[in-house]
């Protein structure tokens, strides 16, 4: 079973910038072949897929919401077995707990934002947006 764990969340005044990390909580295992999903959640909305990146062997595609879009950069990095999520240009609106997710099955395919196509999660790190 794959266990991921972000971090990165943090109050941030309108107009900032975080960076979220994912990682799996063992060491030796490793992301590379595997899609991640980034996904949030607001106070009483659902859970929203907001981007995803596919495993390195299988699928180099990328997505975003129409809502993140040209804001939100996913980047896969190897060397130390993450995948960030780098948010620019934040707004009051992208408050929310921050999950990361892998599929179980055809794990190294990104599929969009799709919540019910994930089966690992992370515990999920806060991101507030606020003056």
């Amino acid at each position: 079973q794959v266990k991921l764990v972000e971090s990165g969340g943090d109050l941030v005044q309108p107009g900032g910038s975080l960076r979220l990390s994912c990682a799996p909580s063992m060491s030796a295992f490793s992301l590379a072949d595997f899609a991640i999903g980034w996904f949030r959640q607001a106070p009483g909305r659902e859970r929203e897929g907001v981007s995803c990146i596919g495993g390195t062997q299988y699928d180099r595609t990328t997505y975003y919401s129409d809502s993140v879009k040209g804001r939100f950069t996913i980047i896969r990095d190897n060397d130390n077995n993450a995948v960030y999520l780098q948010m620019d240009s934040l707004t009051p609106e992208d408050t929310g707990i921050y999950y990361c997710a892998t599929p179980r099955s055809e794990w190294g395919f990104c599929k969009g934002g799709s919540v019910d196509q994930y089966d690992y999660w992370g515990q999920g790190t806060q991101v507030t947006v606020s003056s």
